[in-house]
Order: C-alpha cells, then sequence, then structure tokens
C-alpha cells in the first residue's frame, strides 16, 4: 500500500480545511467565527501539527522494521514480517524510518500487536550535542518543506556517530519540536490580557499548541515553585537532570525528589482566567490541540519513554480545561482523550485518581459531567441494532472506562472508614451435589453455574486498597453516576452474556462490570437473568439425574403450608431443606396453601413472603424488637429462638431476591451493610436511633472542660430487652467506675456502636446473615449492588407515583385509554390515600412495594371483564392482569373497587 495519501493527510493536519490555501480572499467568511485555519495565527499551529505528524509516522515506519506488522504472509519489503528487510538495530532503524518517511515508503496497514519498549542507553552529557533551539527550527522545518536523502543520510549518520538513543529522543532532536516554554499561571494570565487587548489571540494559542502538543513540555507546566539557589547555572541544572535521565545502570531508579511537583491550584487558576478571553477566540483550536495530545499521549504510554508522573500530570492539566463552550470538544477531544487514558496502566490510573481525588475535588464533577454529556450525546444520537450494540460503541465504553477512575476519585475524595471493619466471612459447606457438577460439565451452562468466582476483584480497587463498603460519604452522590439513557438503551442479555462469558479481560465489553453506571433497575435485570438461568441448570440437573438412572430430586423448590400455621410450617421445610441439600435453595420457588386452588405463576408466592414478613417481624413473635424513632426493627438480643430460627429468617431474605420478589422489610440501613461484609459504626446509628446519635454526636462536639460533670457519662451502658428490663453492660472492664472524659470520648462513642449493632446481636446475626448467604453466595449481588441499592432490592422503590403507573398500563379486552371506565379508575385511583393506593397494588400485583425503578416499570393490564354487573374485580397476581367490568357510573366502579381492595386476601386473589 502506498503511504502517500496518508502521509499527506496525517503531515498537514488540519491544512486541507484552510482557507489560505486559496489566494483569493472569499468575503463571504469575514464574519465567521474564527478557527484554526482561517486566523492569522494558523500558519504557526499548522507547523506544529505538521511536526507532530510527521513525528507519529516515523515512528510506525520504525516500529514496522523493527517488530513487523503481524502478517505472516506480508509482501512489504520495509516490513520486518515479510522476511525481506534486514535485521536493524533500533539506532539503525530509526535513522532509516527517517529515510522512509521523506521517500514516503509503504506502510502495512495493520500495526504491530505489541510496541516493545526501546532502551535508552546512557547518553553523554555533552553540550556539543545541544542545538541552538532557534537554529534547529529552522533547519527542521526546511528538511520537512524540502524532504532529500541527503539530509536524511546526515542525520543517520549523526546518529551513528552518537552514542546510542531511543527512537523518541531522536525523533523529537530531528523533527525539532519547538522546545517553547512550560504554562505558568503568570504567563496564562499574561497571555490572556495580551488577548483581551489587543483582540488577537495568535499568542495565546502559539503557546497552548506548543506545550500541549508536546506531553513533555505540558508535564512541566504549572509546577510547584521550588528553591533552586543551590545550582549555580542553567547548565549545570540542565547537565544535572541530562544525567538523571541517562543513567547507565538500567535498574537504578530516578531521584525525582527534586523535581516540580504539579501545582493543580495554579493550573485551575490559570484556566478560569482563560474562561474571561471569548471562548470563539480559542475554543475549535483548542479542541484540536486536545485531541493531538492525547494521541501523543496514547503514543508515549504504548512506547514508554515517558515517566508515568510526567503523563498523569499531561492528563491532569487537560481535564482542568473548562470552558470550550463547543459541541467538537465532546465529539473530537473528549473521545481521544478517553482513547488516551484507557492505556494508563493500572498504577497510572491509581495515581490519576489519588490526584483527582485528593487535589481535584473542585473538578471532579465538571469531569463527570463531561463523561456523562459524552455518553448521552453517543446514545440518543446512534441508532443500535443487534448486530451493533452499545457495547460495541468505542466512545461509550472508553468513556466508561475513564469514568471509573473518576469513580474512586470520588471515594477517595469523600469521607472513607478503615478497612478492618468487616464480618466474617461464611462458608457454606454442604453445597456440593457431585452428581450434579460432573454432569455439569458436558454442558456450557456450567460457567454460569460455578461463575462464582469467575468475575475477579477490580485491579484498580485493589491497587487503589478502596472498597465502596467503606465510602461512608462520597464527595459527590453516587446516584449522580448512573446514566439512564444508556441504562434504558442496553439489551442486557447481551451485556450479561459478555459478561458471564468473558472474565478474562478479553475483547467483550460489559457494563455489568462497570455497575457504577447503571440503575438498579437495569442491573436488577442482569440479576435476574443470572438467577433465572441458575434455576433452568437446576432443573436441567434434575433431568440428567433421571436420565442416568439416579433418584430424580424434585425441578422446583416447592412448599406446602398452612394459612394458620405458616411460620412453623415453612421453616419447618426450609429447615430440612437446607440441612440435606442447601443446593435445592437455589431452584425455582413454587408455594401452595393447604386447601386451596390455583398454580403459583409468581402471585401465590408473593401473597407467601408478604404473610410470612408479617408474622416474622411481629414484635409478638420475639425475634426482632422495633426501634420507635426511626420505624424500623432490629435483632433481639435477648430473643429465646434458636439460631436456626434466625438462620432460616435469613434465607427467607434470600430466597426473596433471588425469586424477585419485594418483601414489606423495614431494616435500618446498617443491616444491608453488614450483610454486604461491613461492620456497623458510630455513623450508623444515625438511622438505627437517631436519638441515641444525636447525644453522642454533640458530647463529641463538646469542646468544654467539664464534659465529665455536664454528661455524667461512665463506660457502663445500660438497655432494655423486649420486657422492659434494663440491662447493664460495662464496655471495658470495672467500667462503672471510668468516667466519659475529652481525652477518651471517642473511644467511649466507637465502643457503644460496636456493642450496639455488632456484639449484643453477634450470634443472632451471623445466623442470619450465614441463611441469606446460603442463597446467594453464587450471585453477583456483592459485586454489583452497593448496600443502598440493595434495599432497594429487597424493599422496592419509595416513590408511589401513581403517574408513571398510569402511563405504563396497557389495556386489553375493549378497554383503551379514552374508554370512560378506564378514566373513572385512574380518576378514582389518584384521589385515593396511600394506604389505599398500597392496598390496590396489594390486589392487583400480590404486593404493596413498588418495584425497583418505580411503578413505571410494573406494567399493569387492565382488562375489560363483561358489562356492567355487580361482581367485583378481580386479578391474576402472577401476571398484573386486572379484570375490572364495565361499570355504568363512576360511582358504582368507586364501591365495587373500594370492596375489592380492602378484602382481598386468600380467596380474594387468583
Amino acid at each position: 500500500m502506498n503511504s502517500k495519501s496518508e502521509t499527506d493527510e496525517a503531515s498537514r493536519g488540519s491544512e486541507a480545511s484552510s482557507s489560505n490555501s486559496d489566494p483569493t480572499p472569499d468575503s463571504s467568511k469575514e464574519d465567521s467565527s474564527p478557527s484554526l485555519c482561517s486566523d492569522s495565527h494558523s500558519d504557526n499551529t499548522q507547523d506544529i501539527m505538521k511536526r507532530a505528524a510527521a513525528k507519529q509516522l516515523i515512528e510506525r515506519y520504525f516500529y514496522q522494521l523493527v517488530d513487523g506488522c503481524g502478517n505472516p504472509n506480508c509482501d512489504n519489503k520495509y516490513c520486518a514480517s515479510s522476511g525481506e528487510a534486514r535485521n536493524l538495530t533500533p539506532n539503525e532503524a530509526a535513522a532509516e524510518a527517517i529515510k522512509l518517511f521523506y521517500k514516503e515508503a509503504r506502510l502495512c496497514d495493520s500495526l504491530p500487536n505489541k510496541v516493545p519498549r526501546i532502551e535508552a542507553a546512557c547518553c553523554e552529557s555533552s553540550t556539543s550535542n545541544t542545538t541552538n533551539t532557534k537554529e534547529k527550527t529552522n533547519k527542521d522545518e526546511k528538511n520537512l518543506n524540502t524532504p532529500s536523502s541527503s539530509t536524511a543520510s546526515g542525520q543517520s549518520g549523526e546518529m551513528k556517530a552518537g552514542t546510542s538513543q531511543s527512537l523518541s529522543q531522536f525523533v523529537y532532536k530531528n523533527l525539532s519540536f519547538s522546545n517553547g516554554a512550560p504554562l505558568t499561571e503568570d504567563r496564562m494570565y499574561q497571555l490572556c490580557d495580551d488577548c483581551i487587548n489587543n483582540k488577537s489571540p495568535q499568542s495565546l494559542i502559539k503557546a497552548l499548541a506548543e506545550a500541549f502538543t508536546q506531553p513533555p513540555i505540558l508535564a512541566r507546566s504549572f509546577a510547584t515553585k521550588v528553591n533552586t539557589d543551590h545550582i549555580s547555572t542553567k547548565e549545570e541544572k540542565t547537565a544535572k537532570e541530562s544525567k538523571a535521565m541517562c543513567s547507565s545502570d538500567p535498574d537504578k531508579d530516578i531521584d525525582c525528589s527534586s523535581k516540580p511537583a504539579l501545582d493543580v491550584a495554579s493550573c485551575r487558576r490559570a484556566f478560569e482566567y482563560l474562561s474571561k478571553v471569548p471562548s470563539e477566540k480559542y475554543n475549535s483550536t483548542l479542541v484540536l490541540i486536545l485531541a493531538t495530545l492525547a494521541e501523543y499521549i496514547q503514543l508515549d504510554i504504548r512506547v514508554g519513554k515517558m515517566p508515568i508522573d510526567d503523563i498523569i500530570n499531561c492528563f491532569v492539566i487537560a481535564f482542568e480545561v473548562k470552558d470550550l463552550g463547543c459541541s467538537d470538544y465532546l465529539e473530537v477531544a473528549l473521545p481521544a482523550l478517553c482513547d488516551a487514558a484507557e492505556h494508563l496502566p493500572i498504577k497510572g490510573q491509581a495515581k490519576l485518581a489519588r490526584i483527582w481525588g485528593q487535589e481535584c475535588k473542585e473538578s471532579l464533577r465538571h469531569i463527570l459531567e463531561m463523561l456523562q454529556q459524552l455518553i448521552t450525546l453517543r446514545v440518543i444520537s446512534t441508532h443500535y441494532t443487534r448486530t451493533f450494540q452499545v457495547q460495541d460503541d468505542e466512545s461509550v465504553t472508553k468513556a466508561t472506562k475513564l469514568m471509573k477512575i473518576v469513580y474512586y476519585a470520588n471515594m477517595i475524595a469523600g469521607v472513607m472508614e478503615p478497612n478492618t471493619l468487616r464480618e466474617e466471612p461464611v462458608v457454606i459447606t454442604n453445597q456440593l451435589d457431585p452428581l450434579g457438577d460432573a454432569l455439569d460439565h458436558l454442558y456450557p451452562l456450567s460457567s454460569i453455574k460455578n461463575s462464582k468466582h469467575s468475575q475477579p476483584k477490580d485491579p484498580l480497587a485493589i491497587e487503589l486498597g478502596v472498597n465502596v463498603l467503606d465510602a461512608r460519604k462520597p464527595y459527590l452522590p453516587f446516584e449522580e453516576f448512573y446514566n439512564e439513557p444508556l441504562s434504558d438503551t442496553i439489551e442486557m442479555d447481551v451485556d450479561f452474556a459478555n459478561y458471564k462469558t468473558d472474565t478474562s479481560g478479553g475483547k467483550k465489553f460489559s457494563f455489568l462490570k462497570y455497575p457504577f453506571i447503571l440503575t438498579a433497575a437495569t442491573k436488577s435485570l442482569g440479576l435476574y437473568y443470572e438467577n433465572r438461568i441458575r434455576m433452568y441448570s437446576e432443573r436441567r440437573v434434575s433431568l440428567l439425574h433421571a436420565v442416568v438412572g439416579a433418584s430424580p430430586p424434585m425441578p422446583f423448590l416447592k412448599l406446602k403450608v398452612r394459612r394458620s400455621h405458616i411460620i412453623d410450617d415453612a421453616l419447618v421445610e426450609l429447615e430440612m431443606i437446607a440441612m440435606e441439600r442447601a443446593l435445592d435453595l437455589k431452584k425455582q420457588l413454587v408455594v401452595e396453601f393447604e386447601g386451596e386452588q390455583g398454580v403459583d405463576e409468581g402471585g401465590v408466592s408473593k401473597e407467601f413472603f408478604q404473610l410470612i414478613v408479617e408474622e416474622i417481624f411481629n414484635p409478638d413473635y420475639g425475634m426482632f424488637t422495633q426501634q420507635v424513632d426511626s420505624h424500623t426493627v432490629w435483632f433481639n438480643p435477648t430473643s429465646f429462638e434458636t439460631e436456626a430460627q434466625f438462620t432460616l429468617i435469613g434465607i427467607v431474605l434470600g430466597l426473596a431476591i433471588y425469586n424477585n420478589i419485594i418483601l414489606a422489610v423495614n431494616f435500618p440501613m446498617v443491616v444491608y451493610r453488614k450483610l454486604m461484609g461491613k461492620k456497623g459504626s458510630f455513623e450508623d446509628l444515625a438511622d438505627w436511633n437517631p436519638i441515641l446519635y444525636n447525644g453522642l454526636k454533640d458530647m463529641l462536639d463538646y469542646t468544654g472542660a467539664d464534659l465529665t460533670d455536664v454528661y455524667y457519662q461512665t463506660f457502663r451502658i445500660c438497655y432494655t430487652d423486649v420486657f422492659g428490663n434494663n440491662i447493664f453492660h460495662d464496655l471495658k472492664e470495672n467500667g462503672d467506675s471510668l468516667f466519659v472524659t475529652q481525652e477518651n470520648k471517642q473511644e467511649f462513642v466507637e465502643l457503644y456502636a460496636e456493642f450496639l449493632l455488632n456484639k449484643s446481636v453477634e450470634t443472632q446475626f451471623k445466623a442470619f446473615r450465614r441463611g441469606f448467604v446460603m442463597v446467594t453466595d453464587e450471585s453477583q449481588l456483592t459485586t454489583l449492588f452497593r448496600a443502598e441499592e440493595v434495599e432497594t432490592l429487597v424493599c422496592g422503590s419509595k416513590n408511589f407515583d401513581f403517574n408513571e403507573l398510569e402511563k405504563s398500563t396497557e389495556y386489553d379486552g375493549g378497554y383503551t385509554s379514552d374508554s370512560t371506565t378506564i378514566k373513572d379508575f385512574w380518576s378514582i385511583v389518584h384521589s385515593l390515600s396511600l394506604e389505599d393506593k398500597r392496598k390496590l397494588l396489594q390486589f392487583t400485583t400480590g404486593s404493596d412495594r413498588v418495584p425497583v425503578g418505580g411503578l413505571s416499570h410494573l406494567k399493569l393490564v387492565i382488562a375489560r371483564n363483561g358489562p356492567d354487573c355487580d361482581r367485583l374485580p378481580t386479578a391474576h397476581t402472577c401476571f398484573n392482569v386486572l379484570l375490572l367490568p364495565e361499570y355504568e357510573n363512576k360511582d358504582k366502579l368507586q364501591d365495587r373497587l373500594m370492596k375489592a381492595i380492602s378484602y382481598s386476601k386468600g380467596f380474594g386473589m387468583l
């Protein structure tokens, strides 16, 4: 393939669109917005771009000569893969690459699979190798404009005569990138003032172009001021830096302790000042400059010629540029920066996250908003099909990967708790089924069945030592990371398949690996697929048992209970199943009420869970206590029930999630945090017992020296049992004689919270969590969901917006949204109290809770059930279908509807 057209296009940059190419002025363009190519400063900027493009092409020639294109059938004589190109040393290959550039030699279509780092050997710190900047610039501009083989030969000779250098150093030298000057806060002020006063952006754009198109210069910009008095002259300083960069010992780390660090605050102030300049004077140019910077950063990461700290500085500076005011930034520059960030090693991503989290808190919202806008813009403007999914859109996927760095930075910027407060892991010992596991190896679904260890922990989280469980209060709410247009667009069956089958970090992209960007409703659909596949897998195992002659187990988890003894019957059956074969808990639940007809397609199970929860959490039952202030339930530390009973309650909670059923459970948030593996701490008292929390908080905030006299509190505490008896407990030995003081008050509140939330209910909660894990241990519940989202899975949404339900409702049997009966129905519904609305949900769906994502996800169907009559409305709760006769007037409809929803338990539902 002849690379002439490619070379011309790359080397000219945006020259093709330049109005300067036309000698005849076009007066029609005089009033247009200034751009890179239409302003008087375009020549300088284009020169920089041309040199940059030439550098990139020469490096491609170099790697083609050294590594080849990877095609074993390559016939390009200038490619190492063809076998025709002779083996060249890095020095010879660099010189030959420049010759090929001037000859416009052929470039292969594909790049080498790997771009190795070129070892930079020691170089002589001689001033003879230093060229005057102006002379070098003039010479190289002449070389670029008048290519000749003699020039290339001279360059080759110079390289061979000197010591070994890396390709990048050699290209930088021979293409004479203008050294330019690093940007500083004062310089930016001066450039902006000149631009405003002289109404000419030439100097400003030239300075930005010189810095942003040369990462080594940009990395030194906005440096923290350091004392350099001990260095006598500039030449001595340069020699010292050169000696450090070219150390003859490759294993010796370069001492960068004296290198000025990036002053993020100075950088931010400088670009805030830049916003005073009308954006139309520089925005289009800066977009192109940032895109070019991203290409160079990506190349520098692959080559390894720049220290990772310098690359991180470039990213930080680039994302401090805020006010561009044009859509080109979202379409060109930001995708390029996301592309470059994808190539950062894990340690580099972690360093960037730390800098953003510790020094750039004020910029996090802006960065997140830009990424959200990019993703949303791509999603709503692109037509995705089954052959081109959103997972295939690199602009979206790469922005999501960069957002993950922002996600962790957001946690670092917020309030983090120690990572030592962890619940002990639960080990389930009776989950084995030798025959079933052996048969599963013959079928592809085994990869899903045995996938609980298939999704490794996030390497970035491990490198940072950050866990979302420890994020007590992130800098930005986690909900701001949700992208609803993306969540609504994703085909979850495709994404889930990618999530499960591509566990080695290959080419398949899955948004479930980046769960922070998905709403809880979308992730719950992925969890639903996983649980359903597991259920079908258990059915298949039952069939295979029968095929091989073994006694086939029941393909469902079937419970037969009596309404009058629902607790006894359910817990006894679940206990037997848990003891004999805990794997049966992962089968699809089927409930049958003794003496009642009906097939459980979901509705009967919903009623079963509702009834059993009402009984279990009844204070008279004695297993849980009511927290009056917070209206929540808590484990009874003095309960007479056995551990097995609490284990079975945990199983019920796990089954509800596993079978996608919403429960009317009012646990405080600390329960869900503990279920996810995080112990309770002082801050968890806020929703567990608000009055106690506020009292302890006042103690912590009290600064008076008379704290002991004011509070008169010792390390002995008192709490009451379910019978109202006072129980005393010493938080420390001889706690009754140890008073709380200014010095030990923090220890007191921590020990107090530790006892109330962990130690006092350790036995009960450990059994409860064991039952929960017995059902959910193989799912990705803890990987995909935060504690707040798990609460939503269990309890549903708290948003009772019946307008959403009306919009999502479908009609059948002759009804439409314009039918008189339907209009009357919704008029009645909207006038109901919240309690009656709950009853309506209970009557039509079998649960009075709002599903995850709100009532718009309920999909209610109202069907005509004959003409006017005296019958009450009925419902198929398994399918969310309301059978509504066409009553003759609104009053009769209201009377029959209220009677139906008020007396609907048991026989009232089908």
